[in-house]
Formats: structure tokens, C-alpha cells, sequence
């Protein structure tokens, strides 16, 4: 690939924005390559793209998934622009502000999301993308069934995830899922955003808060509380959890799921990203209780 600066400008013209002047790249994205997009009259647009071949449907499920989160969820996202093979555009985000009205402010949203958008069954009506891999969404009836072989089991074959993980490792894993219905209270599927850390979460021009780059299905809505809890979030987002707690009735025993639940996302990083930012460490400390002792 070109420069990836000149790579995305020649893209963004090519779509129609030809009053695109310049392109700023912009940092903590892991999957594509993203930048703010200058044009002639001053505004600036976001867009992003990949460097490599994806398949046609990313930027498309992605699409569907910010707007389906504002539509059912009634959560803040970014406006379309471009939604096509090669290039995705939204309209600019704000970074968000570092106090906890912020925080509190999106666990009263996340909690509407979560609790307004309960679903008979497990799944998506497609597959959709999670990075650079395909997330699977068959409808299932049964959450823990799903979780354990569209969200856990599935990485197993990863190239990565294989080298990264003994026989042990796997074979504990398979024990974890096993055991899920004895791990975690049983609960109803909702609409999730399914990738949320803390850099999926922005602020709109008037400062309410905003989410990106969803991986959306229908699934336990703790999901999306692990990657939260798990993703260094700021100390200001404290009134976050306590409040999201309050709203939805957490029981006292959630903080010690959360590892379970983000099991997930640390096998998809591991699947996707050289170096893996500590995520096999944390799997193998998760797994720990369920090797066998020799």
C-alpha cells in the first residue's frame, strides 16, 4: 500500500468528497486504517479503510450496526456518509470529556439499550465483523450455547490463537464452556454493541455520549459491561459501573464475571493482533481453574 494518508484521500475522492482538501490520521484504532478528512468549507468528516482485501459486507454490517444502535437502542452514533466496499465516512466525533457527568450520562444510555431491546433468541440476522475477522451470529435459542461456540470456541482455530495457546489451554477452554450454565446467571439476550471499550466511546458536538465501531448481536448484556470493565477505563468512569448497576439490577457477584465474559475479546485480539497486548496472559490466568491437575 501507498502512503496511508495518500492512500485514504485518493479513496475518500473516488467516492465523490473531491472537496476533500487533507487528511489528519488519527490514532487507537488496531484493525483499519483512520483518519479526519478535511474538506474545502472547513467541516471535517471521519473515514477509514483497510490496506489489505476485506470482503464486501464490513463496512456495510458496520453501517447497519451504528444505525440500528441510534434506531432501536436510541444510543448516539455518528451519521453515515460513505458506506461502501472500500471506505467508510461518518460524521466527526468529539474526543470524550473527562468528567463523570459524562459517565453517568452513558450508563443511564447503555442501560436504556440494554433493557429496552430484549430479544426471543441468541444471534444476528447475519454475520458481521469483529476487526478483521467474521463475528458468527446463527440465531440460537439457548445464551450460553451461543456464547460458548460463537464467542468462544469459534477462535480456537485461529492460527494465532493455536500458537499462542497449548493443548491445555484449549482443552480448559472446552471444560470453561461446559460449565457456563454453573459460571454465570442465566439471562436474556438484548441489542449489544458488541466491541465496547473504552476508545469506542466518543462524544457528539453537544458532548452526550457516543458510541463506534459496533460488532452488534443480540446476546447477554454483560458483554458489553465486561469489555468496559476490562479495558482500563478512566477513574472518572467509576459513577459509571455504580450507576449502570443501580439502573439495571445487577447482582452483587458481576465484578467477578467479568473475566469470564471477556474471554472473548481477548481471543479475538490474540487471533488478530502481533504483539497481542497481554491478551494469552489473561486467558491463561482465566482458564487457570479449569486445567487438570497431573
Amino acid at each position: 500500500m501507498s502512503d496511508p494518508t495518500t492512500f485514504l484521500l485518493e479513496r475518500l475522492h473516488a467516492s465523490g468528497l473531491t472537496d476533500v482538501t487533507e487528511v489528519e490520521p488519527v490514532t487507537g484504532g488496531l484493525a483499519a486504517t483512520a483518519a479526519l478528512a478535511r474538506r474545502a468549507d472547513g467541516t471535517s468528516v471521519f473515514a477509514k479503510t483497510f490496506g489489505e482485501p476485506m470482503p464486501d459486507d464490513v463496512f456495510a454490517a458496520e453501517a447497519e450496526g451504528l444505525t440500528v444502535l441510534r434506531e432501536t437502542g436510541g444510543v448516539a452514533t455518528p451519521d453515515i456518509l460513505v458506506a461502501d466496499r472500500d471506505l467508510l465516512v461518518l460524521s466527526a466525533l468529539r474526543p470524550r470529556p473527562r468528567t463523570t457527568a459524562f459517565w453517568e450520562r452513558l450508563a443511564h444510555a447503555l442501560a436504556r439499550l440494554h433493557t429496552t431491546t430484549r430479544h426471543p433468541r441468541f444471534g444476528w440476522h447475519r454475520d458481521n465483523w469483529l476487526g478483521r475477522r467474521r463475528q458468527t451470529n446463527p440465531w440460537t435459542d439457548d445464551g450460553f450455547e451461543f456464547f460458548a461456540r460463537h464467542r468462544l470456541l469459534r477462535w480456537l482455530p485461529e492460527p494465532r490463537v493455536r500458537q499462542a495457546l497449548g493443548a491445555a489451554d484449549r482443552a480448559a477452554l472446552e471444560r470453561l464452556c461446559d460449565r457456563l450454565p454453573e459460571l454465570l446467571p442465566a439471562a436474556p439476550a438484548c441489542l449489544t454493541h458488541g466491541d465496547l471499550w473504552t476508545l469506542n466511546v466518543m462524544a457528539t458536538p453537544d458532548g452526550r455520549p457516543a458510541l463506534i465501531d459496533p460488532a452488534v448481536s443480540y446476546t447477554w448484556a454483560e458483554v458489553d459491561l465486561a469489555h468496559l470493565w476490562t479495558t482500563s477505563p478512566p477513574p472518572e468512569a467509576h459513577v459509571f459501573f455504580e450507576v449502570y448497576a443501580e439502573l439495571t439490577g445487577l447482582d452483587a457477584g458481576w465484578r467477578a464475571r467479568m473475566p469470564l465474559l471477556q474471554l472473548r475479546q481477548h481471543l479475538a485480539v490474540i487471533a488478530q493482533f502481533t504483539p497481542d497486548l497481554g491478551a494469552a496472559d489473561h486467558v491463561r490466568a482465566t482458564l487457570a481453574p479449569f486445567r487438570r491437575r497431573t
